[in-house]
């Protein structure tokens, strides 16, 4: 398939929907989670019966592990020393592994989820509680810290120290300042600012290390993933909104339709560009972003579960937006 060029107010992308070079017989079915590497390998994450494909930056199949290991995969990440921490949504647990598959260390009790009244798929929860119940994404702080967003059933942020041992928490159900309704996304950038994709309340939410709130943005629709770039900015992932689609978000984003989007935005929020549009199954638009990262070259992966999403017919789960 021949790519799709777009013109952006952040530059100019192909994208690529057929970049990876999926083994014969496999595919990705959704994908969950997207991250790459010091080395620009790119850790594919989906719910399939090989959880974690491995790619290099042209789309060559490297390796693939976690066969048999996940319940349900949410998100990858990658931490500045190399590290992959994987977050499963339906085992409330958070792994560490070395890029070659091999665990290190578990956060949370496999197949125990926190008392809060949720059972792990869904947002309608009584109260928050300790890890986890349905953890949705993990951010690393500059003394090795891990911040796990907590996620489907709980209202939370948890810090971790680098060995495992929980620091401390915050956060509860509501849509008020560190209120939360599903925390999906979570990154530090600068080594001083967390942003959270809150996602059913339509709203970033921006912390200090000590979880003391500093700011909210609030023209969002449904944010999922949020990645750093190249140039500092910030890449964000949205569901978007219909009006006439019946959906779960607490405060449906000013009433009008959003298509589901990938937008770049300054560290203040500001609204650099957007990516969209109306084919949502065609290439360089999206129906299901889910989670998003950005290599050292500037390219753009966007990871999409258009099976979950109920997309109509064969839709795209991973697309590569290639920098010119």
């Amino acid at each position: 398939m021949p790519r799709t060029r777009l013109v952006t107010d952040a530059g100019v992308y192909e994208a690529d929907a057929d970049w990876a070079e999926v083994p014969k017989g496999w595919a990705f079915r959704e994908v969950a989670g997207v991250a790459t590497d010091s080395r620009s390998r790119v850790y594919v994450f989906s719910r399939s019966e090989h959880p974690m494909m491995v790619f290099d930056r042209e789309g060559e199949f490297l390796a693939s592990w976690g066969e048999g290991v996940f319940t349900k995969a949410h998100n990858v990440r990658v931490s500045p020393d190399g590290f992959v921490f994987c977050s499963d949504l339906l085992d409330h647990t958070v792994r560490k592994f070395t890029p070659e598959g091999e665990l290190l260390m578990t956060l949370g009790t496999a197949n125990r989820p926190s008392d809060t009244g949720g059972d792990g798929r869904n947002s309608k929860i009584k109260r928050s509680a300790g890890p986890f119940n349905g953890p949705t994404d993990v951010a690393f702080g500059p003394s090795g810290e891990l911040f796990v967003s907590d996620g489907y059933a709980n209202a939370r942020v948890h810090r971790f120290s680098a060995s495992g041992e929980l620091l401390s928490s915050w956060g509860a159900p509501g849509g008020g300042p560190g209120e939360f309704n599903l925390p999906h996304g979570a990154i530090i950038q600068g080594g001083r600012t967390l942003y959270v994709a809150d996602r059913e309340n339509n709203r970033m939410q921006v912390f200090d290390l000590k979880g003391e709130f500093v700011s909210q943005w609030t023209d969002f629709a449904g944010p999922t993933g949020i990645s750093e770039g190249a140039d500092g900015t910030l890449v964000v992932c949205e569901f978007g909104y219909d009006p006439s689609v019946p959906t779960r978000y607490s405060v449906p984003p000013h009433g009008r339709r959003i298509l589901p989007r990938v937008t770049m935005r300054s560290p203040e929020g500001e609204l650099l560009a957007k990516i969209e549009g109306e084919d949502k199954c065609a290439q360089g638009s999206f129906f299901a972003p889910h989670s998003v990262c950005v290599d050292r070259g500037g390219d753009i992966y966007v990871a999409e579960v258009p099976i979950t999403r109920r997309a109509p017919g064969e839709c795209h789960t991973l697309q590569k937006l290639v920098r010119q």
